[in-house]
Parts: C-alpha cells; structure tokens; sequence
C-alpha cells in the first residue's frame, strides 16, 4: 500500500476556507514574523523538554471550564502581568515579582517560550513585551498565531491543569529605554511640544474621541495624541497577523526616525502595537505605564476630546 502524504493542517484549513468560498484567492494576506508558530509547529515542539506554554485568556476561568492546550500553564493576565501594589493594577510588575511568577510556571533560562491567547495577540503581547522589559532571551519567545482557534481547528483541549516543578529563571534590571511615565509625556508631547516625539493611541477609536468612555472617569485622550488602532492589524476571524504589507500602510503615517510614545487602556492593546511597531523595524517605541487608566483618572491632567490630536486649548 502507498503511502499518503501527511498533508500540513494549515493546508486543510486553507481547503476548507476555499471549499466555503471564505478564503480570498492566494494573497499576502498574513504575516510571518519569527516570533510567529503555528499548531504544527507546537504539535511537533509540544514534547520538547525545555519548553513551557503559557496561556492567557481574556476570561481565565475559561482555562478550567473550555479546557486548555495539553500541559498549558494558565496565566492571570491582570493579577500575573501587572503590578497587583498599584494604582492602576497594570503597571509593569516589579523584575523581582515577575521573576517569581515565571518562576511558579517552571521556567528556566534556557527554557522556549509559547505564548498563546484567545484575544488576537493583544494578551500574548503584554507577557511578550514584560520579557523582552526584563532581558529574557527573545530568540527562545514564540507567540501561536490564531491562538485557541489555530489550536482547536484540529486538537482537542485539556481541563487538567498543568503543576511544573518550579524554575530558576534569571531577569535583568527594566530596560528603561523600553517604557515612559506620564511626566514625560506631559513634559515631552503635552507642554514641549517635542517634534522628535510621536504619541499613539492604540484604543478603539470611539475611545479616542471620547464617545465611549472605559477604564477610566473620563473620556478622550491625552492632548497629541495620534489614533491607530493595534487590533485592526490582526484578523477578527482567525486572529492571525495581517501582512508586513498591510500592517506597513497601517502604521504609514508614522515616522520611522521618531520616537513614538504609545499607550492603551490598561497595557494589552499598546502592548499589541510595541510588538507590531518593532516587528516593522521601529528603533524607538515605548510604552507609557500605566496608559489611560492612569491619565483618565488623574483628573489634574488634560484631556481632549474629538477626533482631532489637539482641540482650541492646546492649538498652536
């Protein structure tokens, strides 16, 4: 008897699409940053010693009720990957508290990374960016494109939850080129006026006008502000990456000699831009921490309202 081929389940997903006419004829339609693996490769890794999947879903009791990638390590995105000390929340982690936690989920310094979530990447990219804040090797980080949905097209899930034995990981201080506080995007961007400063909002854009308000008291944004939206350049369906092409006209109106200051409601979204940005080969990208949920609710400072960056007050 011959043989079949063992056909790649991205081509089956791929036939199934075409046969439901809901797949485009062949395009550059998704990205493949290094960073990116799909579920055959994680099929083929997933028994590897030294490697440690780490799952963030948007509602983490999901990870018992829904069930989780086989050996997957459940992370609580806002207690696992904020400052639980702070106000807001989702300040970055101390290096010591987040030492610990990766600690708690067995990893190492040689250890490979998956990351994987049910919200496009916007989760992934927090615990991505706090790795790459605290000097873990990034060469080791993956991120599962399509997350659960690129996992469950053809594997079954897991309600076992995973108990690894406890790692030795060593960070390294924050890298402080990586991130801002709010007094210098007051100084930089609100009062100076810096030209070598870009602001982005990386909020949905009812958010950025101020339309809708959420996560904080106030709605808005932060006067200069620009508004690119980081979800927009994953697909709402399968959740994987757009393409280097698409995501490039969707950064287009950012210079790439300027540093850009960005920020979110509550670190995931701006998180999602940090990664696209320096994926595109943006030198200086930085996150505020703290975001909206910061600004929003500090009622001393400015807020602008409207779709324009700047409104009359701060006109120039």
């Amino acid at each position: 008897m011959i043989q079949q081929p063992k056909i790649p389940r991205a081509w089956h997903i791929a036939l199934c699409l075409l046969l439901l006419g809901l797949l485009a004829p062949v395009s550059s339609t998704l990205a493949a940053p290094s960073f990116l693996v799909d579920a055959d490769w994680l099929a083929e890794h997933k028994n590897d010693p030294n490697l440690v999947i780490l799952e963030v879903r948007y509602y983490p009791h999901r990870y018992y009720t829904i069930g989780h990638i086989p050996g997957a390590i459940q992370v609580q995105r806002f207690k696992d990957l904020g400052d639980n000390h702070a106000t807001p929340l989702m300040r970055f982690p101390s290096r010591e508290a987040f030492q610990a936690t990766l600690r708690r989920w067995g990893v190492n310094d040689d250890s490979t990374l998956v990351l994987y979530d049910d919200s496009r990447t916007a989760l992934t990219s927090r615990l991505y960016f706090l790795l790459a804040l605290y000097g873990f090797d990034m060469n080791r980080v993956k991120i599962l494109d399509g997350g659960t949905i690129e996992w469950t097209a053809f594997e079954e899930l897991s309600k076992e939850p995973a108990h690894p034995q406890p790692g030795n990981v060593h960070l390294k201080p924050a890298n402080p080129r990586m991130f801002v506080e709010w007094t210098d995007v007051y100084d930089d961007v609100v009062s100076r006026r810096d030209p070598d400063i870009v602001l982005l909002d990386a909020r949905p854009h009812p958010h950025y006008t101020g339309e809708v308000i959420k996560h904080a008291v106030r709605g808005g944004h932060i006067p200069g502000a620009i508004n690119i939206v980081s979800l927009d350049g994953t697909d709402p369906e399968s959740q994987k990456w757009l393409s280097d092409d698409e995501l490039k006209e969707m950064y287009a109106q950012l210079p790439r000699d300027k540093t850009i200051y960005v920020y979110c409601h509550d670190g995931f979204r701006m998180s999602l831009a940090w990664l696209q940005l320096t994926h595109l080969g943006f030198k200086d990208v930085r996150l505020y921490n703290g975001g909206w949920a910061h600004w929003g609710n500090a009622l001393a400072l400015p807020v602008v309202e409207g779709e324009e960056p700047f409104d009359d007050n701060f006109a120039l």
